[in-house]
């Protein structure tokens, strides 16, 4: 029913119709299809949703026999993907995921020309006709949309490169959709992202500064919400968003602990990233890069709350009421840090834009200032400090050049 109310339509009635076996022509029963169809009378239902995949068939058969538009799982999803996406690559995407969907829904669903079927030899009827133009147009459609959308990942793998050569580390947030991800990204950078109460708010990855207790700077990055059951086109047609996650220095995952399901939602999501590995997206140690981040502990009972915050490998937060948010930061920045070395480094007194660049991009963890010179030790990537010595070298014959030439 989240699925169905995050795109405002108003939930009327509701049924569990246990199946004993798939039906071909109706999925259901005759018995729960008559069922269903007294419910949808009575209760003058306009659109019917059915929790599973339909076929064609079985969605015009069961729109024929309840007398109202009909529509399954899959296309319920991309019903709230099209009324989510905002920018031009998550407009793509969504169309995409239609075609691709409704290019399956062209199989003996005419209904209005298979009569006329028929013709000679191997010239076929109007009905079959139709069905082929309409298949093609939607294959050439549907070509042309991965032509564009391999473009966007080609200039978003351009943006990458050009971050790598600045560089900020790279947070990105996953999680189940609802999970509050973008109420968490906007607590942590002062951003305005849509953040509401209902699925695939988010659906267009945005990204922004953050600066950590250390002073470095990192680039957070929000990303689609995860669901169970995703369906098989909305993976395929999703999974630029989904890019951010594998070239990420950190993963968050954000998870509302207090949903009744948290732990399978926690599974879903795990198994979504592990389906990545399996396509080479994702690199088998992406495991090690996660911190897992538990949200909405402002609706737990004290004696639960108390519990998580003794999980080891976990941090508690309420992105509502920015409790935790500190550790969260200070989780990340010590996650940052493993593994890099301290490097003693001294500056001039005329090098405040090297000073400046070792605290963006490093920490400082001692400091002493004398007359003529700054002396640091800061904790920095074997490739930062070849970065910041090549850096330096390029600003002092700069200066050299300057000097000279006055």
């Amino acid at each position: 029913m989240s699925l169905t109310r995050s795109i405002g339509l108003t939930v009327i009635w509701t049924g569990v119709l246990p199946l004993r076996g798939r039906r071909p022509a109706t999925l259901l029963g005759a018995g729960q299809v008559e069922n269903v169809a007294n419910a949808v009378r009575l209760n003058r239902v306009a659109v019917a949703v059915v929790d599973s995949q339909l076929s064609p068939v079985q969605q015009r058969n069961l729109e024929k026999a309840w007398g109202c538009k009909v529509i399954d799982r899959t296309g319920l999803i991309l019903e709230i993907f099209g009324a989510r996406a905002r920018t031009r690559e998550g407009a793509l995407q969504v169309e995409l995921a239609h075609l691709e969907y409704q290019r399956t829904r062209l199989v003996r669903s005419w209904t209005h020309l298979e009569r006329q079927r028929g013709g000679f030899g191997f010239l076929g009827g109007p009905g079959e006709s139709q069905i082929e133009i309409d298949r093609r147009l939607i294959g050439d459609r549907i070509a042309k949309l991965r032509r564009e959308l391999e473009e966007v990942r080609r200039t978003r793998g351009l943006h990458r490169g050009a971050r790598r050569r600045v560089p900020y580390p790279v947070v990105a947030l996953v999680g189940y959709t609802n999970a509050g991800k973008s109420t968490l990204f906007n607590a942590l950078t002062g951003a305005s992202v849509l953040a509401k109460d209902q699925l695939f708010a988010t659906l267009d990855p945005t990204m922004r500064a953050l600066k950590l207790p250390s002073g470095r700077t990192v680039i957070l990055s929000d990303t689609v919400g995860f669901i169970s059951d995703l369906p098989h086109e909305l993976v395929a047609a999703f999974r630029a968003t989904l890019e951010e996650v594998a070239e990420a220095d950190i993963i968050l995952h954000v998870r509302d602990v207090a949903h009744p399901d948290s732990a399978a939602q926690r599974a879903d999501v795990l198994g979504v990233l592990d389906g990545m590995v399996k396509d080479g997206a994702l690199d088998p140690a992406w495991q090690d890069r996660v911190i897992e981040v538990l949200n909405k502990s402002d609706l737990l009972a004290e004696e639960a709350r108390v519990a998580l915050e003794a999980k080891p490998g976990t941090v508690l937060v309420s992105a509502l009421t920015g409790a935790g948010l500190g550790a969260l930061k200070a989780a990340i920045d010590a996650r940052l840090s493993a593994g890099l070395g301290v490097h003693r480094i001294t500056l001039g007194p005329a090098e405040g834009a090297a000073l400046a660049w070792l605290y963006a991009h490093g920490e400082v963890v001692d400091r002493r200032d004398a007359a003529e010179a700054i002396h640091l030790a800061v904790r920095l990537s074997d490739e930062d400090r070849a970065r910041f010595e090549n850096r330096r070298a390029q600003a002092a014959k700069e200066a050299g050049g300057l000097v000279s030439k006055a």
